[in-house]
């Protein structure tokens, strides 16, 4: 199998042994996943299901950032427990994967779960001389890891720009540089605190999932990646602290899926623009919706359009007509091989229209696909 990896700026093969690991950013569970998040976890469920078909043995973990600047600040404006609102929306999600078939994960931890990892980590990153404290709220120096940047390749000037866009704050004037990110901070009277040597505060955002991934998974990860607007500063910044705190590669292949938009616009939380897999599966059936998704290339951004539903209850009806005659071909190798060339089911896809067409059964090419006829 060959994938395309952030970090080398090329697609590459795929080097594993007989288990793969793999670690999937999760949601925020602030409000309900859109059609985004389940393009993002239908990738990495697509890639599992190729790697077991030839073998392997897959562990994807799939975090829950269940306490940060988000949550916190949208559980007060609404007046639950943030915790509570987590559950409420992770029930939500739960739901919308399960209708669109994908496997379940090896493990979905909680941040919360995880504080004792975290201040280890940042203990470890105090000893290597790269972290530093000020009025409680403790940073990474970006400055002090040289190969800041490698898996993004953005310049200090668009680092700063995007920083600013994901909650970076470059105005800290605590901070030595504005790109030095936040490991661990002081908890506001109404946020939940857990004690360290620091003081009493809360993680920052980064570092939960380097803890979460070292914990289930170990020092160097196989695949890592979830959306294309995380490669900075999310995971760039996991990079560096990983590294950093085990002397060690954080990950052989960065794995960095598109954004989907609706009407030209990319769909996001705050700007309300949203599609979500439970809307749709009242349209058409589910499996409808996993197909129309799987009709995009994972890299490439793209927009939703019901039209693209329609074809893929249209493509179903033909695909299901072929059960009947039982005639084999060669669709499935096809198909394995479309998925071997950077998961292509776009490709994919064709391949198993054009053996129904010709009239061959296309059962087992679609159940690799996660598709049940």
């Amino acid at each position: 199998m060959r994938l395309y990896d952030t970090q080398r700026g090329g697609v590459f093969p795929l080097e594993a042994g007989p288990v793969v690991t793999m670690y999937s950013c999760g949601i925020t569970p602030y409000d309900a996943a859109h059609l985004g998040h389940a393009f993002v976890y239908l990738t990495f469920d697509v890639l599992q299901r190729r790697l077991r078909d030839a073998g392997h043995e897959t562990r994807c973990v799939r975090n829950v950032t269940d306490v940060d600047d988000s949550i916190l600040q949208k559980s007060r404006e609404i007046g639950v427990n943030y915790l509570d609102l987590a559950a409420q929306e992770m029930a939500k999600f739960d739901r919308d994967m399960q209708l669109i078939n994908l496997l379940p994960v090896y493990s979905e931890p909680r941040a919360t779960g995880a504080i004792p990892e975290i201040l280890t980590l940042i203990d470890q990153l105090f000893n290597a001389g790269v972290a530093y404290e000020v009025d409680g709220w403790i940073y990474f120096e970006c400055s002090k890891f040289p190969r800041y940047g490698q898996v993004s390749h953005e310049t200090y000037e668009s680092m700063l720009a995007l920083s600013a866009v994901h909650g970076g704050n470059i105005e800290d004037t605590r901070k030595r540089d504005p790109l030095d990110f936040v490991l661990w901070q002081p908890s506001l009277e109404d946020e939940p605190s857990w004690e360290s040597r620091w003081g009493a505060g809360r993680p920052g955002w980064h570092i939960e999932c380097s803890a979460l991934a070292q914990r289930d998974l170990g020092a160097t990860l196989d695949v890592h990646g979830g959306g294309r607007d995380l490669a900075f500063p999310h995971h760039e910044s996991e990079a560096a602290q990983s590294e950093t705190a085990n002397g060690v590669q954080f990950v052989k292949h960065w794995l960095h899926v598109g954004l989907v938009g609706l009407d030209g616009i990319k769909m996001s939380k705050s700007l309300g623009n949203l599609v979500f897999v439970s809307a749709l599966a009242e349209k058409a059936e589910p499996a409808a919706v996993r197909l129309a998704l799987l009709s995009q290339h994972y890299r490439h951004d793209w927009q939703w359009t019901d039209e693209l539903l329609s074809i893929a209850q249209s493509r179903l009806a033909t695909w299901r007509s072929t059960l009947v005659n039982g005639r084999t071909g060669t669709v499935l190798d096809e198909v394995r091989s479309a998925l071997d060339d950077d998961l292509n089911t776009p490709l994919a896809l064709t391949k198993i229209d054009d053996a129904a067409h010709a009239g061959y059964s296309v059962g087992s090419a679609a159940a690799l696909l996660g598709i049940t006829l």
